[in-house]
């Protein structure tokens, strides 16, 4: 796999790969896009992104991807930084490089130490 990682330190499968389908969008480093960006696979931002974001799988942020939008996807993975509230229906993974700024809903959060989060974080079912 190019851009996930293969297994964790204990060998099974990380929650990276495990959940990353088909890629279906890739927005580059050095690319930038404004708008509403709306999948139903994988999309992998490196570049920049400002807008609104809604997905019906998972949204990778490369470490150095930066979005400027609130996000509503099943997986959010998060290596760069985000601003704007994250809506996450199963799952947020921020990996050591990873920051966002601002408010996460979701029922599982999945925090590296050197992660940073500056928000509020609900954590429910729904």
């Amino acid at each position: 796999m190019a851009f996930g990682r293969k297994s964790s330190a204990d060998g099974q499968p990380s929650s990276e790969s495990a959940d990353l389908g088909g890629l279906t969008a890739f927005i580059d480093q050095g690319s930038s896009f404004e708008g509403k960006l709306s999948f139903k696979d994988t999309v992998r931002i490196d570049g920049h992104f400002s807008g609104q974001i809604t997905s019906e799988n998972t949204l990778v942020v490369g470490e150095t991807g930066v979005i400027e939008a609130n996000v509503r996807s099943q997986v959010v993975i998060i290596s760069g930084t985000v601003a704007g509230d994250i809506v996450a229906d199963k799952r947020i993974v921020m990996h050591k490089s990873g920051r966002v700024d601002g408010n996460v809903h979701t029922p599982s959060l999945i925090m590296e130490d050197g992660a940073i989060l500056n928000g509020q974080l609900k954590m429910s079912d729904k």
